[in-house]
């Protein structure tokens, strides 16, 4: 059983959904992942509505260790996407969830 969803299983939902050429649903879905991906990049949050918000925090750096060795290493800072999903989004999960067991 696959339980991923790919770009390409993504492009041929819209296909059959919206009935645009595969090749235009390709770039439409290409587009939408670029402006998402452009705006973090920009530092920007991208909020959708009754989805969720993606937007980037800030990590310190730290000291992390290595579980089998005790070996400590600092763990440099960065900045890490964080995906915040709406309410909406939070209650359909939960009632699917619910409702499969």
């Amino acid at each position: 059983m696959r339980i991923n969803l790919t770009k390409k299983d993504l492009v041929n939902v819209i296909y059959m959904q919206v009935g645009f050429s595969k090749q235009i649903t390709e770039n439409l879905v290409e587009e939408f992942f670029s402006i998402i991906v452009s705006n973090l990049y920009k530092k920007k949050s991208v909020k959708i509505s009754k989805f969720g918000t993606f937007l980037i925090r800030s990590k310190n750096s730290r000291i992390g260790r290595n579980p089998k060795t005790k070996e400590e290493k600092e763990i440099s800072k960065r900045d890490v996407v964080i995906f915040k999903p709406s309410k909406e989004f939070k209650v359909l999960v939960n009632n699917n969830a619910n409702n499969a067991t």
